[in-house]
């Protein structure tokens, strides 16, 4: 049998993610795993009078085109991929990985490589609508330490699909966070502590995004790109970079007039070294986020969900986000968290703004 749930969220991606319109062109890219949710989501961009351009490609393709791929196609663009870029309306992408593990073994420069060719490409799809999600697999299960079902049941509740209305939970979610922001207007100094970590950096002049379901589902987060000369002191993350197949754990950063001058990790500190030598701004910060959905209340090596949790913020090295005035460029974002709800503080220009995980 169907699950309703599955539905809801094909309806909530294309109703309130993205918003398609009749005669739009609607992207929705996806491995075949996802399936059930490709068909709602396909479902849905039909009845709002849209048109679905799909591309599902098996995962297993990745690790093909690592091992065989040229320098041509490591540092050029095909011509197709930019016109399907430009021509698309809005994106829906659909992470459904089998093996979470397959590019563990790929040369970290390859991946280099490919992330500044992609560059054109991001900016051009950033500029539209385009929301990413997940939907439940083995792979992802496994990681969180869950059975299927029980994983099934985490990401349907985050995503506020096991409600009877999810459009009304996300509408909330909005108007909590639009409170959250309206607080930091004008803000400049933002000062994390917590154990090992003692931060600041400026926001002056730049703006919170309301990060409310209509980018990620599912979301939970207020953000801003830091400016970036301003990040001086340490912090000690307190879970796993997971990124293409690897885990790096045990990051340990320190800032001097916005750069990461002293960059280290218990394990895999030279993938970490060698992704942070993409390019000047890979050292800088692009981003700060803090986590607000309680309903994800725990760690499951997925980004997507992990950065939203409740009590936690996230810094991003790298390339700055539309929308928050960031100016730092790089070919990579890699968002890194730390969690404040055991010994915590957020400081706004010297008042408490959050302790242990919870708004003052």
């Amino acid at each position: 049998m169907s699950d309703p749930r599955v539905k809801k969220l094909g309806m909530l991606l294309v109703k309130y993610s993205v918003k398609a319109q009749k005669g739009e062109n609607v992207a929705i890219n996806a491995s075949p795993t996802a399936t059930p949710l490709v068909e709602a989501i396909y479902e849905e961009v039909l009845k709002a009078g849209a048109v679905p351009v799909l591309r599902m490609a098996p995962d297993s393709l990745n690790e093909i085109f690592y091992k065989n791929a040229k320098r041509h196609h490591l540092t050029e663009l095909s011509p197709y991929s930019m016109a399907y870029a430009r021509m698309m309306d809005c994106f829906i992408n659909v992470y459904s990985a089998e093996n979470t593990k397959a590019l563990t073994g790929i040369n970290p420069k390859k991946q280099v490589l490919r992330a500044k060719a992609n560059q054109p490409l991001s900016k051009i799809i950033s500029k539209k609508r385009w929301n990413i999600t997940l939907f439940p697999s083995n792979a992802y299960a496994q990681e969180a330490e869950m059975s299927l079902s029980e994983f099934e049941d985490f990401v349907y509740a985050a995503t506020f699909c096991d409600r009877k209305d999810p459009l009304a939970a996300w509408r909330k979610v909005h108007n909590d966070q639009a409170k959250l922001i309206s607080k930091l207007k004008g803000a400049d100094e933002i000062r994390i502590v917590g154990p090992d970590t003692d931060l600041t950096l400026s926001v002056k002049g730049r703006t919170f995004v309301n990060s409310d379901g209509q980018r990620n589902m599912p979301s939970g987060e207020i953000f801003t790109g830091p400016v970036e000369n301003s990040a001086d002191g340490h912090i000690t993350f307190d879970f796993p970079i997971c990124y293409q197949g690897r885990e790096i754990d045990g990051v340990r950063l320190v800032f001097r007039k916005g750069r990461a001058v002293d960059i280290s990790a218990e394990k895999n500190e030279p993938f970490l070294k060698s992704m942070l030598a993409a390019d000047p701004g890979a050292t800088r910060l692009g981003e700060l986020g803090i986590g607000t959905n309680r309903g994800i209340d725990r760690f499951i090596k997925m980004i997507l969900f992990d950065e939203k949790i409740g009590g936690t913020i996230h810094l991003a090295l790298g390339r700055s986000l539309e929308g928050t005035g960031g100016r730092n460029k790089s070919a990579i974002h890699w968002d890194m968290i730390k969690d404040l709800r055991k010994g915590g503080a957020i400081y706004v220009d010297g008042k408490l703004f959050q302790k242990d995980g919870r708004f003052k």
